[in-house]
């Protein structure tokens, strides 16, 4: 199993907007990220702080995509 790139919550963001996902609406530092399909996830965006590798498994499991397919959107 390959590891998962340290990014930052605004990499995730811009990364997940390659594949159709769009921020639908943003509660504090939370930005609710929405595809048309039906998929949502939540990115937290503090600035400088890198998201634990714990919350991208997450991330990446809401959107359905692979470690692989993400770290070629990077």
């Amino acid at each position: 199993m390959s590891q998962l790139p340290s990014v930052t919550g605004r990499e995730i963001i811009i990364a997940l907007e390659k594949v159709g996902f769009t921020v639908g609406r943003i509660r504090g530092s939370h930005h609710i990220l929405i595809h048309d399909d039906g998929r949502r996830t939540v990115i937290p965006v503090h600035s400088g702080e890198t998201i634990g590798r714990g919350l991208l498994s997450q991330i990446l499991r809401d959107a359905q995509l692979s470690r692989e397919e993400f770290r070629e959107l990077l």
